[in-house]
């Protein structure tokens, strides 16, 4: 008899009833947004988190952890134990374009649990209307030959914008210099001014000087057009394929979170994600739901992160010097 007890009471221990994680969450989540308050990645956790608490009946609550290009938050929940009370806002930085081109004190993949997509902004090319160009394929012969007329501005070595500015010249053969500058608001600020002659921003931050007259939009990023823009062709249909990539923002785990928690996440994210007032309030940072299953979400990531492995390669792009 007490041998039976001893064995049930260790069974217990190793494997956890579904009952436990029906109990979830039993006290406050955090959900840590690798970014200081404002933009893009606090909306997303903050919205995230406001969802989470009104239908799972326990608060969710942000922590903002900036530093590293969310190095540090990353590093900082891959450590944390897997019980489902830290969450982090995984993106495409965290989760793809980071670990293309640097050495990270984590594996974006084995280290992490996919609970849920959330959605993603596109990237849209835009150029000084003084260019004499009104198409993708006009810029594309109007630089070949002419690199000093086609510096660009980007928000960073190995963000998106960047990476995908690349991608664009490699396949479009033509060369052109990258400015760096230390986030894309400074990036645009010399853009207007007329330092550089072209950049990659996300919609939401190009939106407004594109209704003013000053970018011209050519092509935007993703499968179709955007409805903020149905005037702007897709890079696809500009004459160049493989121009997906998106500004993506995900919830993500420690790694060996319960399958049930993981589950259930992705449920009430997803279920959210239906919802007229998320759009609504996600529509100001031109943000597009994008449901998945954490199956889904996994593989997303890994195709990311091989991805910009294989853009930064083809052009010799590494922060690790």
């Amino acid at each position: 008899m007490l041998r039976g007890l001893v064995f049930a009471a260790l069974a217990a221990v190793a494997f956890p009833s579904p009952a436990g994680a029906q109990a979830y969450p039993a006290r406050t989540v955090k959900i840590v947004v690798p970014a200081q308050p404002g933009g893009g990645l606090d909306l997303v956790g903050r919205t995230v988190a406001d969802q989470l608490t009104r239908s799972m009946g326990q608060s969710f609550v942000v922590e903002n952890v900036s530093g590293g290009g969310g190095l540090i938050a990353a590093q900082q929940v891959a450590r944390a134990a897997p019980d489902g009370y830290t969450l982090m806002v995984g993106y495409v930085g965290t989760h793809g374009t980071n670990p293309a081109v640097r050495k990270v004190p984590y594996d974006a993949v084995r280290d992490f649990t996919a609970i849920a997509m959330v959605g993603g902004t596109p990237n849209v090319l835009v150029v000084q209307p003084s260019l004499p160009v009104t198409d993708l394929k006009a810029l594309v012969a109007y630089l070949h030959g002419l690199p000093a007329k086609g510096a660009y501005a980007s928000g960073g070595m190995g963000t998106l914008n960047h990476l995908i500015m690349e991608q664009l010249k490699a396949q479009a053969g033509f060369e052109s210099e990258p400015v760096h500058y230390r986030g894309i608001g400074p990036a645009i600020t010399d853009f207007l001014g007329g330092r550089t002659a072209m950049m990659l921003p996300g919609l939401a931050a190009a939106l407004p000087y594109i209704r003013q007259g000053k970018m011209r939009p050519l092509a935007i990023t993703g499968r179709a057009r955007h409805p903020l823009l149905p005037e702007v062709p897709t890079f696809e249909e500009a004459g160049l394929a493989g121009f997906d990539g998106v500004q993506w923002y995900g919830i993500v785990g420690p790694a060996h979170l319960p399958p049930a928690i993981t589950d259930r996440l992705n449920a009430e994210v997803n279920r959210a994600l239906a919802s007229p007032a998320l759009k609504a309030r996600f529509s100001g940072e031109a943000i597009d739901p994008m449901p998945m299953t954490p199956a889904q979400f996994g593989g997303f990531i890994r195709a990311e992160i091989a991805h910009w492995s294989a853009v930064a390669r083809e052009r010799h792009l590494t922060m690790d010097q």
